[in-house]
């Protein structure tokens, strides 16, 4: 019989208003290590109290360990559409920004277009 594992990504708001992405076998026991300041170097022991504002469980580690660095690169309001569970607001928070983007270069064409057919 095969045993099934789980990762659990989740975050945690900490008292200095920062949030901390972290991943574990055994949230609610790894919770109890951040709140006990188990580890006087760690990021949340000076930033105690916290809260925890999301988890979520994967059955495949390797998606949890990318999804748990992505979520770390990201900006503050994208970590708090997700734990508000505003896919919306997080789809558009990702929408690429750059003038090099291939949607700004679309548009780009297409506004060339547009003037070439009012000229005709």
């Amino acid at each position: 019989m095969k045993t099934v594992k789980f990762l659990y990504v989740y975050i945690l708001h900490c008292s200095d208003n920062s949030f901390y992405t972290g991943i574990t076998n055994n949230p609610e026991r790894r919770f109890k290590q951040h709140l006990l300041g188990i580890n006087k170097e760690s990021y949340t022991y000076s930033r105690r109290p916290i809260e925890l504002v999301y988890c979520e469980l994967f059955t495949d580690f390797n998606i949890a360990l990318e999804w748990e660095a992505r979520i770390k690169k990201w900006s503050r309001a994208k970590k708090e559409a997700l734990i508000a569970g505003n896919w919306k607001k997080l789809s558009e928070l990702a929408a690429c920004k750059n003038v090099t983007s291939h949607l700004n270069e679309f548009r780009r064409q297409t506004e060339i277009l547009q003037k070439l057919e009012d000229k005709t």
